[in-house]
């Protein structure tokens, strides 16, 4: 075979592609329901253990930043445990109170993705906003409490103030990481019936089995370099957002 120059054609290849933007529109899904769920935990965990009431903090940061040492295949492996309906106590301990879940319905499996990417990086980005808490000076909390401020007026207008560079950080990194979702819809695919997870079901799962398993890696490289493309814009567009409210 002899390899010619085709310029832009795989590009609008690409850009024509049902497929590629039906899987973009699944990501931008995901991202949706992930990001926002896991920043508002990780936020209130970090606020949890700032206000003291938490014992043995150690522990507890431990505790929660655990599930990110473990890689994501592991994580996903696990989780795919935990859903499936014949051997999982999850499964079992909802179903007698009468709740029946099915984690690999059509409908509810990109939420178990979701779920599975917030227990993993949630303890993460809680240490990143405790240490950003850190570095605020107690002296603003006595004077605010001095003036008679309670602690949910502390929290709005010293602390969420002064974690808006360390929020705009984690919803960047965030939305990057939800855009390269791969491991959980690829485990999570011979589990699923049907045909609900495809081969195209995330831009990069397309851009994987073309290059491996199509034998197309120009095609493959040209989506890749769209992804990014898309993904650079959204995270700037975050990051100008953010900017502007830093600035008010």
């Amino acid at each position: 075979l002899v390899n010619q120059f085709v310029g832009l054609e795989n590009f609008r290849y690409v850009i024509t592609s049902g497929d590629f933007w039906a899987g973009v529109g699944r990501v931008v899904n995901y991202t949706l329901i992930q990001v926002p769920i896991m920043i508002i935990a990780a936020l209130a965990l970090a606020m949890i253990i700032d206000s003291f009431v938490v014992k043995h903090i150690s522990g507890f940061r431990l505790g929660y930043f655990l599930p990110y040492a473990i890689p994501g295949v592991v994580a996903s492996i696990i989780w795919v445990y935990l859903y499936n309906g014949q051997i999982s106590p999850l499964v079992k301990g909802l179903a007698a109170p009468g709740i029946n879940v099915d984690f690999f319905a059509d409908n509810i499996v990109l939420a178990s993705m979701a779920n599975i990417t917030t227990w993993t990086f949630t303890g993460y980005n809680m240490l990143i906003f405790y240490s950003s808490l850190s570095t605020i000076p107690h002296s603003l909390y006595e004077a605010a409490s001095i003036d008679g401020a309670s602690e949910w007026q502390i929290v709005k207008s010293i602390k969420i103030p002064e974690l808006k560079g360390s929020l705009a950080i984690t919803v960047i990194f965030s939305i990057i990481g939800s855009f390269q979702l791969f491991n959980e819809p690829n485990i999570l695919q011979n589990m699923v019936p049907g045909n609900a997870i495809t081969t195209y079901y995330t831009p990069n799962m397309y851009a994987y089995n073309l290059s491996f398993s199509g034998n197309q890696s120009n095609y493959a490289a040209a989506m890749a370099i769209v992804m990014a493309v898309i993904t650079m814009a959204i995270a700037y567009a975050v990051q100008l957002n953010s900017m502007k409210e830093q600035m008010k």
